[in-house]
This record gives structure tokens, C-alpha cells and sequence, in this order.
């Protein structure tokens, strides 16, 4: 195969997979996925998992699992529901599938994630291309917020998510109230995992009464930033490196003295991972 065919054999089972996270909410039949590739009905399912690694319908179910974890962690739906959603007829064959992905029955998921094989699992999974890149130079306004550090492996920084949410319910502040932040200071390949740090805060004008949990008053200052959007996971946001790979370099832009940081455009365990919004800021003097 030449390099050109490859290139356009690829393309064909990208868009596939871009076709799959948008409509998870769909029926995908092979017929209809293998239209979108422009491949044979007859073939597609093995030319799928020839090149992926994994057969479609396992993909989809993954993709579907891994939206339920994320409603049965942050979220306070019944099981049943949320297996329903997932394309499940029943909340046993639910928990079936999900304690084979996961190794944890949903119940077990919800009272305690194991996050850390969750993200090992979920970083396998084929992430869709993210396409039309548009940078914005803005200027960020200073912004009171309520913040909890996050301090240790990346793997746990969820655990941490699990009790700012705790907070804000408790403090009245819920996902469509205030915007909600995430500031990087690292990037975890980079440092010992007793050292990586994640800030998660939302805007909050008042000043934070003291709390079990840990959340403090705190600011992002004002200052000139570089912004591009991204659509979809938040598992995987690809637009970060190539902020500083691509960018940058070519910008004439220098770096100010505070962390990369992400604005959660839209939040809460109802929002699907195709609608996810997220827009990120690289701090500019």
C-alpha cells in the first residue's frame, strides 16, 4: 500500500471514530459505520479491528462505559438509569460489562474509584482528531475563586474533583453556578508523582468559610492569555502540546509567571462527553 493510500485507509477509520463519540447515544450498526468509513459492509468489522486493535462494538461499549463511570462518580442517578443509557437492557448485564472493564462492580465504583486503573484503561481507548484549532489572544479578567489544591499522583486527582463537588454542594454552589476552573502546574511525566499538582476552583466573589474538604479563597490574576477551545473528552485535550509545540515557538509571544489553566466551559454529570466544552488558557506577559 502506498503512503498515500495508507494516509487516506487511516483517514476512513478516523472518521469513524470520530463518528462513534458523537452519536454514542445512537444505534451504530455495522452498516451504518461502515457507510461513514465508505468500506464494505462485508469487511468493515475486520478492517476496524485490524487497524484499531479492538472490534467496533467493543469500542462502542467501552465509550458507553466510560460514560457511565463517569455519572455513577460524579453524579447521583440510579444504577439502572445510567445503565440504560448505556445501551444496557438490564442493570445485571450492566454490571457485568463494567466490572469486566473496570474491575469493580458499579456500586463499588461509586463509593470508591479505583481512578488509577480506570485512567490506564481509558487512555488505551482511540480518541477522536481534534480538527480547526483557532487561537485567540484575550485578555483574562481577575477572577475570585474558591480552590482546592490537589497535591500527589495524577491518578488521584479525581478523588480530589469527588471533594470539591462534596463542597460545592454543600456550600450552594452547583454545576451551573460560577465557572469552573482547572489549573496545571505540571505535567505529570515531568515529575515525581508526590509532586504533581492540579488546582481545581470555581468562581466564587465571597470569601470561603472554612470547610472539612479543604477549599480556600483564592485568585487567577488578570493578564493576556492565548485561548483555544476544545470540544469533546476532557480525557485526552490535545490542543494543550500543541499550544506549546506548535504555537508558541512561532508566536512572538513570551510566557507570564502562572500556570496553564483550563475554564470548564459547561460541567455536571449530564453533560456528554461530545458536548464537553472546554477552553484553555496559556498565560502571555
Amino acid at each position: 500500500m502506498s503512503a498515500e493510500k495508507a494516509k487516506q485507509y487511516a483517514e476512513r477509520i478516523e472518521r469513524v471514530v470520530n463518528y462513534i463519540h458523537d452519536r454514542l447515544d445512537e444505534p451504530l450498526s455495522l452498516d451504518r459505520l461502515a457507510a461513514v468509513a465508505n468500506f464494505s459492509k462485508f469487511h468493515f468489522h475486520r478492517q476496524f479491528t485490524a487497524y484499531m486493535g479492538v472490534p467496533v462494538h467493543k469500542l462502542i461499549q467501552q465509550l458507553r462505559l466510560r460514560r457511565a463511570s463517569r455519572a455513577l462518580a460524579f453524579g447521583r442517578r440510579p444504577i439502572t438509569e445510567i445503565a440504560l443509557e448505556a445501551g444496557f437492557e438490564n442493570s445485571e448485564s450492566f454490571s457485568r460489562a463494567f466490572r469486566q472493564l473496570y474491575g469493580q462492580s458499579p456500586s463499588e465504583f461509586r463509593a470508591e474509584p479505583d481512578w488509577r486503573s480506570w485512567r490506564e484503561i481509558v487512555n488505551r481507548m482511540p480518541q477522536p482528531e481534534t480538527k480547526d484549532m483557532r487561537v485567540e489572544l484575550v485578555d483574562f479578567p481577575y477572577t475570585k475563586v474558591a480552590l482546592l489544591e490537589h497535591r500527589g499522583s495524577e491518578h488521584d486527582v479525581y478523588r480530589t474533583t469527588r471533594r470539591f463537588i462534596e463542597w460545592r454542594r454543600g456550600a450552594g454552589v452547583p454545576p451551573d453556578r460560577g465557572e469552573t476552573y482547572g489549573l496545571h502546574y505540571h505535567d505529570a511525566a515531568s515529575v515525581a508523582p508526590e509532586d504533581y499538582r492540579f488546582d481545581i476552583c470555581v468562581s466564587y466573589p465571597g470569601e470561603v468559610d472554612p470547610n472539612s474538604q479543604g477549599v480556600v479563597s483564592s485568585v487567577i490574576p488578570a493578564g493576556r492569555c492565548a485561548r483555544v477551545r476544545h470540544r469533546g473528552s476532557r480525557e485526552y485535550i490535545p490542543a494543550a502540546e500543541w499550544l506549546y509545540r506548535e504555537w508558541l515557538p512561532g508566536s512572538g509571544e513570551e510566557l507570564r509567571d502562572f500556570p496553564f489553566f483550563f475554564h470548564y466551559v459547561n460541567v455536571g454529570p449530564d453533560v456528554g462527553e461530545k458536548d464537553m466544552i472546554t477552553d484553555l488558557y496559556l498565560p502571555l506577559e
